[in-house]
């Protein structure tokens, strides 16, 4: 019997070794990425459990990423580069960096020197301490302009707080800690990662998604990356968000509602026109209401049919959903220091 126990206990020892995965992707920030890691470990000094820090270089153009791998021989740290073939976006290299972390929490923070690392161990004991699954910073004092970030982002949160039903003050802040094991359950695409709350919610009670209020810097180096256009781009994905929340394992009912809501109206039209043809006698070749009864006859069956393909592809999705999100070039590692 204790033959059997030693090698299952071995093995949760190295399953536990990692109890925190900080991953930060990075693009263009061949100035912001040392002082980063420099702030990193500063804030981690004192946090007591074993820690790894995971940077996700997503197709820079720039030094980043040999000034991240530079980084690799800094003695006490445990740090992993990934590096990607391509710019795929945010969201994506978010995905990469959390599939390869392997702590049971994971943090995530932008790589701009916005974010204050000093703010992760504060979350860590929070969202242990509230036994929470995912804890979401809250730039409350946000160190950003006024119109073209604030303003955008105040109408922005109201509208994804007010349709997924998740009220949180700021889900725009990368700064977020959560459980490993219910965010490797979520799968982030296109640009998703603004979302990251409500898709948490469509796998565990938004009760236990909650916020704290943390540190938030001007910008030191480079641009932003985005823009007022960015506010375009969160209405169409919130479009996609509260159709994938409602009706990603039946979207037949999405269309289906449609369609039958179309045949519905159509079929009192026709009949209408049916009794006043031949009842009462009168003409209705050159009457508009008989073309939008037949047009909405016609919309009400490709809509059932796209339904009915829309069930099949799901299944299919759910059947096969490998594809990634992203592509790896190649993953620049170092072995923890032995003890």
């Amino acid at each position: 019997m204790n033959q059997r126990e030693e090698p299952a206990q071995a093995m949760t020892s190295v399953v536990r070794r990692v109890e925190l995965s900080i991953v930060v992707p990075v693009f263009n920030e061949e100035e912001s990425v040392q002082p980063l890691i420099n702030r990193i470990s500063e804030a981690m000094v004192d946090f007591g459990s074993s820690w790894e820090l995971i940077l996700v270089d997503d197709g820079s153009t720039d030094r980043t990423l040999p000034n991240a791998r530079s980084e690799l021989a800094r003695p006490g740290l445990r740090l992993k580069v990934i590096e990607l073939q391509k710019n795929f976006g945010q969201t994506a290299a978010m995905q990469a960096g959390i599939d390869a972390a392997s702590g049971r929490l994971i943090a995530t923070l932008d790589g701009d020197l916005q974010n204050d690392p000093r703010d992760i161990p504060l979350m860590v004991a929070a969202i242990e301490a509230r036994e929470l699954d995912l804890l979401v910073g809250w730039r409350k004092n946000r160190r950003d302009g006024l119109l073209l970030r604030k303003i955008p982002s105040w109408c922005a949160n109201y509208l994804i707080g007010k349709i997924t039903g998740v009220k949180l003050h700021d889900y725009g802040c990368s700064l977020k800690i959560y459980r490993g094991a219910i965010i490797k359950q979520v799968k982030l695409m296109g640009e998703m990662h603004r979302f990251i709350p409500a898709w948490v919610a469509g796998v565990v009670p938004s009760s236990r998604i909650g916020e704290m209020a943390v540190t938030h810097h001007a910008r030191h180096f480079g641009t932003s990356k985005y823009g007022l256009s960015r506010t375009f781009r969160v209405i169409l994905d919130l479009l996609a968000v509260l159709f994938f929340m409602r009706y990603k394992a039946r979207p037949g009912h999405f269309f289906g509602s449609i369609g039958l809501a179309a045949g519905g109206i159509s079929a009192l039209i026709l009949i209408y026109l049916g009794i006043d043809k031949f009842i009462l006698g009168n003409d209705i070749g050159t009457r508009p209401m008989l073309l939008v009864g037949i047009m909405l006859f016609l919309s009400s069956i490709q809509l059932i049919t796209t339904g009915i393909l829309s069930e099949m592809m799901a299944r299919a999705y759910f059947r096969d959903d490998e594809t990634a999100s992203y592509i790896v070039r190649q993953v620049f590692d170092q072995e923890p220091p032995h003890a």
